[in-house]
């Protein structure tokens, strides 16, 4: 009997990323325009147009919250994009993995600094 790779027995290969990350693409997508509107809504609700004003807004406890729940669906989505493209395009693998490494701690340090601009207003 011929071997062949068609039906239950066949062999399934690569790193399975597809679903997932095509769902966590959506939803960051989803989080990141819901804060969109969020803000819009907020900015055309304001009557005072000023810097006092922005600040303001940014000084509510919640408001700082849901910016950097935004803020970590961004670097995830971004995380997401950026990964799937070093995977398909860098075929060397010790080259794709310091380019993973370096824009994982990129990521990191942007999510650290976006959590030390909000908690210091």
């Amino acid at each position: 009997m011929a071997k062949n790779n068609i039906g239950p027995r066949r062999l399934v290969v690569g790193a399975h990323y597809g679903w997932k990350d095509w769902l966590a693409q959506r939803v960051t997508a989803i989080v990141m325009a819901i804060y969109t509107v969020l803000l819009l809504a907020l900015f055309l609700a304001a009557n005072d147009f000023s810097y006092e004003g922005w600040a303001g807004l940014f000084t509510k406890q919640w408001f700082k919250l849901v910016t950097f729940v935004t803020f970590l669906a961004l670097f995830y989505h971004a995380w997401v994009g950026v990964r799937n493209i070093w995977m398909d395009y860098v075929k060397p693998v010790s080259v794709r993995i310091a380019l993973q490494v370096a824009t994982l701690l990129w990521l990191i340090g942007c999510a650290g600094w976006t959590a030390q601009i909000l908690w210091r207003v």
